[in-house]
């Protein structure tokens, strides 16, 4: 009698667990997959078409319809439009203007380009698409200087820079999302975007054990729908209110033209983005740090820009 109780509950036992792993089996098949945070390498992956926005000094040389940043969709679908984030530089002290709509629509949808702007603090933000060997001066200048940035990075970056990666998050660094492949949001569809990004904060949760809270769409292109899906993921977008051509390698002008570059562009609540693949930035970054300060302004938490529900 006891041998077939013992009978019944191992056979009992083995459908239960064939159960609950068919179930894991067939949960992880309904992930999306593009192969994982580790598949792609920085060769594969282009990063020529960069911040395909960004307005310059005084010029505005592309003038985006303030109605195409509304939803002009009545089946309850989010508009899918294609935007590219645009900024026009008005000079020392000034706040740039973004495209006509752009802040609204960011704001619906939690993302942000600006600090508090009655504030004299900056922000400093680092896109890492791939290593060019400067990072670990950056990473220094930012050291000496006690000053906390984002590192946004991809899913190359994360796998062949581990190293980098945790001296980020030792010294106190946010580091933020950048997608695995690097692609434009809009063009590819709701399951590859939405493994675009949770695939990279898998990976990077199961080395660091935290996830990602900030997202820099990458390119600077982005939709109402990606803000959208990115938001209930829960991020924050975060674009910026400075940048220029700095991801240009074989474009040298020498740290002198970055320091100039950004001391000319300083305002209050700025979100500074700088690409760490050039040589200018990584030279100029303790001049920009120090000159900042000499004017007036203090480098701010990054922390501080998540958007609140």
């Amino acid at each position: 009698m006891r041998k077939k109780i013992l009978v019944l509950f191992l056979l009992i036992f083995a459908l239960v667990t064939i159960n609950v792993i068919s179930r894991d089996v067939d949960n992880s098949l309904n992930l999306p997959d593009l192969g994982g945070a580790y598949s792609a390498s920085s060769d594969d992956i282009d990063f020529s078409t960069e911040v395909t926005g960004m307005l310059s000094e005084g010029v505005i040389e592309e003038v985006i319809p303030e109605e195409v940043f509304v939803d002009v969709n009545t089946n309850g679908e989010f508009s899918n439009n294609l935007l590219r984030w645009g900024i026009l530089r008005k000079g020392f002290g000034k706040i740039p203007d973004a495209d006509p709509g752009a802040p609204g629509l960011l704001k619906k949808y939690g993302a942000v380009y600006l600090g508090d702007t009655s504030k004299n603090l900056v922000y400093l933000t680092f896109d890492e698409g791939y290593e060019n060997g400067y990072t670990p001066k950056i990473l220094d200048a930012l050291r000496e200087n006690n000053v906390k940035a984002v590192f946004f990075v991809t899913g190359p970056y994360l796998a062949e820079h581990q190293d980098l990666v945790r001296r980020m998050l030792e010294e106190g660094h946010i580091v933020g999302n950048h997608s695995i492949h690097h692609p434009s949001l809009p063009t590819v569809d709701d399951k590859a975007l939405e493994e675009e990004i949770l695939g990279l904060d898998r990976a990077f949760f199961e080395k660091f054990g935290k996830h990602m809270q900030f997202l820099r769409p990458p390119k600077g292109e982005y939709s109402e729908r990606t803000l959208a899906i990115t938001q209930k993921l829960g991020y924050t977008n975060l674009f910026w209110s400075f940048a220029y051509d700095d991801w240009y390698r074989d474009k040298i002008r020498g740290p002198q033209y970055a320091y100039e570059k950004v001391m000319n562009n300083l305002h209050n609540g700025e979100v500074i983005l700088l690409h760490a693949v050039s040589k200018d930035n990584a030279e100029a970054l303790d001049m920009i740090i120090k000159g900042a300060r000499e004017k007036g302004f203090e480098f701010g938490d990054p922390m501080q820009l998540i958007s609140s529900p």
